[in-house]
């Protein structure tokens, strides 16, 4: 059922992108989507957890603890690497620096300050990150 659950949060965050995203065009509902992915991963941790089997050692229930984990359990997997690596990102996001840009115009762009880089979240951007979840999530499968 784990993986059902992941599922459906990627058909949520799909709505999100190919929907919302297409008719609104503002940054509330980047960060909204961003959100849903950053849930989508997290729902997927226990998935993981059980798919490493005797190599995970209990930790405390705490997410960073199990990111690190996961990340050495799973550094030979890049599709999951890549994962982790945006959970870090969108789990971060809501205490960036964020600068919204063209709202409500083809270009929107949310520009975020992360790890001393300037990051723009815009529609490419956002295909690029739903290509690394599709990869995870048929990695998962």
């Amino acid at each position: 059922m784990l993986i059902d659950d992941v599922i459906k949060e990627k058909i949520s965050a799909d709505h999100l992108l190919y929907v919302s995203l297409k008719y609104t065009k503002t940054c509330d509902v980047i960060l909204n989507l961003l959100s849903r992915w950053r849930i989508m991963i997290d729902t997927s941790f226990a998935f993981l957890i059980k798919k490493a089997g005797r190599s995970w050692k209990p930790v405390p229930d705490a997410p960073r603890a199990k990111l690190i984990q996961l990340k050495k359990i799973y550094s030979n997997a890049p599709e999951v690497m890549e994962a982790l690596e945006l959970y870090e990102f969108f789990r971060d996001i809501e205490g960036l620096d964020k600068i919204r840009e063209n709202e409500f115009r083809k270009g929107v762009n949310l520009r975020v300050n992360y790890k001393s880089k300037v990051v723009n979240v815009n529609l490419e951007q956002l295909g690029i990150y739903s290509q690394i979840l599709e990869r995870f999530i048929s990695y998962l499968k």
